[in-house]
């Protein structure tokens, strides 16, 4: 007995004698019990759940917006005001001519309504030749007379025809026919006369044209 409780003495005096080193902490494992802070976390304190947010949803994308137009170049007023004026001034000159054509003219119509009874009086002193003499004669020839007078005032006046070459813009070929006396393609019979106006033709002659002398 005395020798163990000499062992034991020893034992504890050898334990006294020799320091315990102190526990050296163990640091958590990556991202497990520790806070934002980098502390670790306590015991029994459980991370709080985050809400999930709903995702947006996409934003249609804006149309492309087309290329603005350039703008035109500035004009230049001055010739535009010299054209304008160009055009303006031709006008007023086209007006006043056609304003002096229209009183020029104004009769013409009047004057086409009375050539057809100069005509028929024409007609009536041809086939009274052989009685000229005759009073009523005399005065179907003064009618005429004074018939010719008044249209020549007004500026209608008759143009002969035969033996001249066709006119297509004074004459109007209502036939052809061979003659013995006008060449061809000249008019040989008038079988009414023209009138112009003025410049201006008031009634075509109605002719007839030679194709010749006769075969």
């Amino acid at each position: 007995m005395a020798e163990e409780e000499i062992k034991n003495e020893e034992a504890k005096e050898a334990s006294a004698e020799t320091p315990v080193p102190p526990e050296t902490p163990v640091p958590p494992a990556e991202g497990e019990g520790t806070d934002a802070t980098g502390e670790a976390e306590k015991p029994g304190e459980a991370e709080e759940p985050t809400e999930e947010k709903p995702a947006e949803p996409e934003k249609p994308a804006e149309p492309e917006k087309p290329a603005e137009p350039e703008k035109p170049a500035e004009p230049d007023w001055k010739t535009l005001y010299a054209l304008t004026l160009a055009d303006f001034d031709n006008y007023k000159k086209r007006a006043a001519r056609d304003r002096e054509d229209t009183y020029r003219y104004a009769e013409m119509d009047i004057l086409k309504d009375v050539l057809p009874a100069v005509d028929n009086l024409q007609l009536a002193l041809a086939n009274a030749k052989d009685s000229a003499e005759d009073p009523f004669v005399k005065g179907v020839q003064l009618v005429y007379d004074t018939l010719l007078k008044s249209l020549k005032e007004h500026g209608a006046e008759p143009f002969d025809s035969v033996g001249k070459d066709l006119d297509t813009a004074k004459m109007e070929a209502i036939a052809t026919l061979p003659s013995a006396d006008i060449e061809e393609g000249k008019v040989s019979i008038e079988s009414k006369k023209g009138w112009m106006l003025k410049d201006k033709v008031l009634r075509a002659a109605q002719v007839v044209v030679s194709s010749g002398k006769p075969g």
